[in-house]
């Protein structure tokens, strides 16, 4: 399985080409790790830390869900290749500015909000060490954006609590955390 995920890992590197952490001067790949990393914990998965890796690749980079699909099916099988493809579907974001560049952030986040409530409970997972990862970065060098996004992730939880419960708990103490130390 470490074979594959090193290929997975390899593909989202390349995907996500020169971007860089928002934040940090760090490759892009390092957030996808970590998400992967902290999934391993409570989901160890094939699907699951494949998708890990590949969650922003749809959103953020020129790859397309078909394109992914035939790389899937080179390193894994039909039956996993379809699972991750589902989760990393789940993943990306359908509301985006791109798409809704008429609507205001409120209104796209409500939307999204709608939609990641009907995810599986898998993806919710993801998602959950998605927002522990970001919200450590946001809260540490964004204080002015941060008291949004982690709102706006504390929304998230509220609504979508499928996934891994003690995952989901830790995503909660985390957000949590970040707020209180804004406050202060």
């Amino acid at each position: 399985m470490e074979d594959i995920l090193n290929t997975i890992r390899e593909y989202a590197d390349n995907a996500h080409g020169t971007q860089m952490r928002k934040y940090t001067p760090e490759r892009y790949i390092v957030h996808p790790i970590r998400v992967m990393e902290t999934c391993r914990n409570y989901d160890a998965s094939l699907p699951v830390l494949a998708a890990a890796l590949l969650h922003d690749v749809i959103e953020d980079t020129p790859v397309t869900e078909q394109e992914l699909h035939g790389f899937l099916k080179t390193v894994m099988s039909n039956e996993d290749a379809e699972k991750t493809l589902q989760l990393v579907v789940e993943m990306t974001d359908v509301y985006v500015w791109d798409t809704y560049p008429h609507w205001n952030r409120k209104r796209r986040k409500q939307a999204e909000l709608e939609r990641i409530t009907t995810t599986s409970p898998q993806a919710q997972t993801i998602k959950y060490a998605d927002i522990i990862d970001n919200t450590t970065e946001i809260a540490l060098h964004d204080r002015d954006f941060a008291p949004r996004y982690l709102r706006e992730c504390l929304n998230i939880l509220k609504a979508a609590d499928k996934g891994n419960p003690e995952l989901y708990q830790r995503a909660l103490a985390t957000v949590r955390e970040g707020l209180r130390g804004l406050r202060r």
